[in-house]
């Protein structure tokens, strides 16, 4: 059940179901089905890359300082613990991708899930009523990127949920869309 892949669309690999293509963006003016299966939307590609290349040049460094000083000070033999971070970032490689792929989320009519994790899956359900803040946030590394994340805020400090690596203009739909939905849902309280 992961998703995120280029190929992928964010939905089950299950037999006759829907794929995000198959099923519209909702509009800002439109809500969701609440009859149907949510429709889950996977993160860009872009985190992807964007952790590759960061996770390639800390642990690059520490493969080259590894090989570097141990070679230089007892012998090259000793120049062979590089294997280490080596084999680190060839491993990191491959969780970095079967994690990117385990994150999705979907708008209902109600609340706004968010599913992650390859060990430990993890689901928030977080309903629009009890959004205090919606946020968008960009860091330098981010913005190289093209990438923006929602942070969501609510009462209980255990539901606050974080959705990484989204395009900036989907975003800031989404932001204003959950905006707009939690003023709606409070306005009954």
């Amino acid at each position: 059940m992961e998703t995120g892949s280029p190929h992928d669309t964010g939905t089950a690999d299950a037999p006759g179901t829907p794929t995000a293509a198959d099923v519209p963006a909702p509009d800002a003016g439109t809500e969701p089905d609440i009859s149907a299966e949510p429709a889950w939307r996977a993160l860009p590609p872009g985190l992807l890359t964007m952790r590759r290349l960061l996770l390639v040049v800390w642990l690059g460094l520490l493969t080259l300082a590894t090989a570097l000083v141990p070679g230089l000070l007892a012998g090259p033999a000793w120049g062979a613990f590089a294997v280490l971070p080596l084999a680190l970032l060839l491993w990191g490689w491959v969780m970095l991708e079967r994690n990117w792929r385990s994150w999705r989320y979907a708008e209902r009519a109600d609340d706004l899930l968010i599913s992650r994790g390859v060990l430990w899956h993890e689901e928030t359900v977080v309903p629009y009523g009890r959004m205090q803040l919606v946020e968008v946030t960009s860091g330098p590394v981010e913005r190289h990127f093209g990438l923006a994340s929602v942070q969501l805020h609510t009462a209980a400090a255990a539901t606050d949920a974080t959705i990484p690596g989204l395009d900036p203009a989907e975003a800031e739909r989404l932001r204003d869309r959950l905006t707009e939905l939690g003023e709606a849902r409070s306005a009954g309280l």
